[in-house]
């Protein structure tokens, strides 16, 4: 009898075990995936605006306020990250050097020109003091991370009909597939709606339709009204016309609560983490996006990629 007990009692602890060690030690598991961390692979200066720690550089105080929009992945709605004239001097540097923007899909050793997938003009801006401040508050935002540079910035202009970025990832390979290094945040930030960009009609520019940021997979976990002002609502507090059906975002509801689409207003940004903070390398799928299509007007964004360390 005390056999059978014993038996019973063993055969619980086993089943149990495994999924209590996957809850408070995932570590000591011999299945758990880790992370094969190798050392910094050579950096391409060319792309990436390194610090020079120049203590002649003022910039003004940070002004924004941030707002955390979901945890798991970090995605943070940022307001007011660049002023009025931040905004004015990246029209004016980027217009004189925009190009067709291309897509690569092995990782950047390839690029292409494929207006199907990415319909806009890129301007790799030169790093004059204004866009070097705007590096350093990407950095600040991130808190000074250990291994991790800021890309060089670059301006994204996207006009209608057809302006568009198809769904994407930022990251083109996991953190494992490169030894724990890659692209481990972004950045998007709204630079201007047509009115600024005198190249797009200025003050006369027809008024933006279109142009939202989608994630289809990420969950908006707040049903709060404050948020309709900032993203695509179906009760009608907000335009909500940018391309639903056609470019297949779905817009948070009761019924379904994953998919948000963030508008594009001027001087606002989004913030998120592309990798898992576990060890792994793993990234995020629900930083799937897609830059709608400008259907009316003129959209200019800001993409700020970081790269550096998987954590």
């Amino acid at each position: 009898m005390f056999g059978y007990a014993a038996l019973v009692c063993l055969a619980a602890v086993l089943f149990w075990l495994d999924p209590i060690l996957r809850v408070v030690a995932p570590s000591v598991l011999l299945d758990a995936p880790v992370l094969r961390k190798t050392p910094r692979p050579p950096i391409n200066e060319a792309l990436l605006a390194l610090e020079d720690n120049d203590s002649s550089l003022t910039c003004p105080d940070d002004a924004y306020t941030v707002h955390i929009f979901s945890k798991a992945p970090l995605v943070l709605y940022v307001e007011n990250f660049l002023s009025l004239d931040e905004r004015r001097h990246l029209i004016e540097i980027s217009t004189p050097i925009y190009e067709a923007s291309t897509v690569t899909h092995d990782g950047g050793g390839t690029v292409q020109r494929n207006a199907t997938v990415r319909d806009s003009e890129v301007a790799v801006v030169p790093r004059d003091n204004v866009v070097r401040c705007i590096e350093a508050r990407a950095r600040r935002l991130q808190g000074w991370r250990d291994d991790l540079w800021i890309e060089r910035l670059r301006v994204q202009r996207y006009q209608a009909p057809s302006g568009h970025y198809s769904y994407h990832y930022d990251w083109s390979r996991s953190g494992a597939a490169t030894g724990g290094w890659g692209r481990v945040s972004s950045l998007m930030v709204f630079v201007d709606d047509g009115e600024l960009d005198e190249s797009a009609g200025g003050r006369d520019a027809s008024p933006l339709k279109g142009g939202g940021t989608a994630f289809p997979r990420l969950p908006r976990r707040s049903t709060d009204a404050r948020w309709c002002k900032v993203i695509g609502c179906p009760d009608g507090t907000k335009e909500t016309d940018d391309g639903v059906n056609s470019d297949g975002a779905v817009y948070a509801s009761t019924d379904n609560p994953t998919g948000v689409v963030f508008q594009p207003v001027v001087g606002n940004a989004v913030f998120w983490e592309n990798f898992r903070p576990d060890g792994t390398g793993r990234a995020y799928e629900e930083t799937w996006h897609a830059g709608l299509r400008v259907r009316q007007g003129v959209k200019v964004g800001l993409n700020i990629w970081s790269w550096g360390r998987v954590d």
